[in-house]
């Protein structure tokens, strides 16, 4: 079978709920990505593009009608591009780029844009219909932002607890202090400020037309343990979870270039990275901050290596807890994890995450001469996906 690489990846500054991107629309900004894509590999046809496929948690709103398509079509692709739209909540860019190494490896396609996008900040309020004609009482519009909505009333009241208490709740289960939490966060914030300071994400992040936004919006470098402990716990009295130590509502987009080795040719450039493994993993939807764990176990025992093997890891900070329980469980070092910083810092637009870990994996691999690396996510509902990642250079 062909094996799938990853050419390129690029993604938009992550913008903060309501700041600098609130006035662009999430089909202009996966636009922006794919555009990119094309734009930094200007030997490949846009007609040489089998597929676009975008991930994306809410669609909702401006971003219906299946974004990837709607990307495809705003970027000045050529029609005959097909566009494809995944929803696996948090991760679902990374199932995006999952999906788009398997076509390569099947032989479905041989080159592929992967990504993700997300408007938190425009993501609308939404209506159920009435159960009948002209109800006499109010009716409440619901936010489709963040987290649960309409719930099913045959869902176990457990497993649709806020994403927030389901993380008071794994504290507790794994005993991960506020202390730990907070320093955790502001190891993000420093050194997500140091990356963008060294030119780390010069060549990874490329503007949106008409925003005044140069990097990420959230990023805090004066953020300390000693401040961050002064933040109100914002889920539950006596709790350990707050602003500072979750990942902030954001706005943003991501895109990858994968594609077979031999449309190396096609491309005009060369692979920095080769899809050596992958992993999925689902337990009770309370729990899903764990599912990372074994979801990396799997994606390192079908690349055929351990963690020992494993140089840098690029983890999504969705919340500095899950985050920490992950890492204490994997047989890794804490210090190869998230070292240009990571969500809490960076921002989590929930549809983008998973390609922009997958993309400062791959730049964290050649910069530090490391072989191998693992990109990981948790996901809403009890989910985790992995991706295991070779660096050809090394």
């Amino acid at each position: 079978m062909p094996e799938a690489f990853v050419y390129d990846a690029v993604r938009t500054p992550f913008g903060r709920f309501g700041g600098a991107l609130a006035g662009v629309r999430p089909d202009d900004l996966a636009a922006a990505v794919v555009r990119a894509v094309m734009e930094r590999s200007p030997r490949l046809d846009p007609a040489a593009v089998d597929e676009v496929t975008l991930g994306l948690a809410n669609g909702a709103g401006e971003d219906n009608r299946n974004v990837g398509r709607m990307a495809v079509l705003l970027a000045g692709l050529p029609t005959s591009v097909p566009g494809s739209t995944v929803n696996r909540l948090c991760g679902s860019s990374l199932d995006a780029a999952m999906g788009a190494a398997r076509m390569v490896e099947t032989g479905d396609a041989s080159v592929v844009i992967a990504g993700g996008v997300e408007s938190m900040t425009r993501a609308p309020w939404v209506l159920p219909k009435p159960g009948r004609a002209f109800p006499a009482g109010d009716t409440t519009a619901v936010s489709t932002t963040l987290g649960w909505r309409l719930v099913n009333d045959r869902m176990p009241r457990e497993w649709t607890v806020s994403l927030g208490e389901a993380n008071e709740m794994l504290a507790e289960k794994f005993d991960v202090p506020r202390d730990r939490q907070d320093r955790f966060a502001a190891r993000s914030h420093q050194l997500a400020d140091a990356a963008w300071s060294s030119g780390f994400y010069d060549d990874q992040v490329v503007g949106v037309e008409g925003v005044a936004l140069a990097r990420d919006e959230g990023i805090r470098p004066d953020s300390r343990p000693e401040s961050l402990a002064k933040l109100r716990p914002a889920f539950r009295d006596g709790g350990t979870i707050t602003a500072g130590n979750a990942s902030p509502l954001s706005d943003g987009a991501s895109a990858a270039l994968i594609a077979s080795e031999g449309a190396s040719s096609t491309i005009g450039r060369d692979p920095i990275a080769r899809i050596a493994g992958r992993g999925a993993f689902a337990l009770d939807p309370q729990d899903f901050g764990y599912a990372p764990v074994e979801a990396a176990n799997l994606a390192l025992a079908r690349a055929g290596i351990t963690w020992a093997d494993v140089g840098a890891v690029e983890l999504n900070e969705a919340f500095a807890v899950q985050s920490l329980v992950c890492v204490d469980h994997w047989k890794v070092d804490p210090a190869v994890v998230n070292t240009r910083g990571g969500a809490i810092a960076i921002g989590h637009p929930l549809g983008a995450s998973g390609t922009r870990i997958l993309g400062t994996l791959a730049s964290v691999l050649r910069r530090d001469k490391q072989r191998w690396g693992v990109a990981a996510i948790c996901i809403g509902v009890g989910q985790g996906l992995a991706m295991v990642l070779e660096n050809v250079a090394a």
